[in-house]
């Protein structure tokens, strides 16, 4: 996975640095296969994910297609989720990040990549 090239924000501020999956590669692979991890992986056009192979339980935010989280949940390991059907993008980390960052349903993400455009 590469290093982090966008800032995960709500309502202004950052929440944690990030991953935008832009290859097929990156999307097959995600966090699957790694260790602590303190940022976000954000998965656009994506509705559902799986924890299958992964190391640690995942918090799992579930985005519109206007950012906004509309589910929010901790997979444990090894599991299947089942699709979300009004989900655009979703965003994965570490499970008990999203208490930390504050981050919960309600909320609309913005995904601020480096070089100052938005998605």
């Amino acid at each position: 996975m590469t290093e982090p090239t966008a800032w995960l924000m709500s309502e202004g501020r950052v929440m944690a640095s990030a991953v935008v999956a832009e290859s097929s590669t990156d999307r097959r692979i995600g966090l699957r296969g790694r260790g602590e991890h303190s940022g976000a992986f954000v998965l656009p056009s994506c509705r559902w994910i799986h924890t299958v192979g992964m190391r640690f339980d995942l918090d799992v935010a579930y985005l519109d297609s206007e950012g906004r989280v509309i589910k929010a949940v901790r997979m444990k390991r090894h599991r299947l989720g089942a699709p979300v059907l009004n989900a655009r993008t979703v965003v994965e980390a570490h499970g008990g990040s999203f208490a930390r960052w504050g981050l919960r349903v309600g909320d609309v993400i913005e995904i601020r990549v480096h070089d100052g455009a938005t998605s």
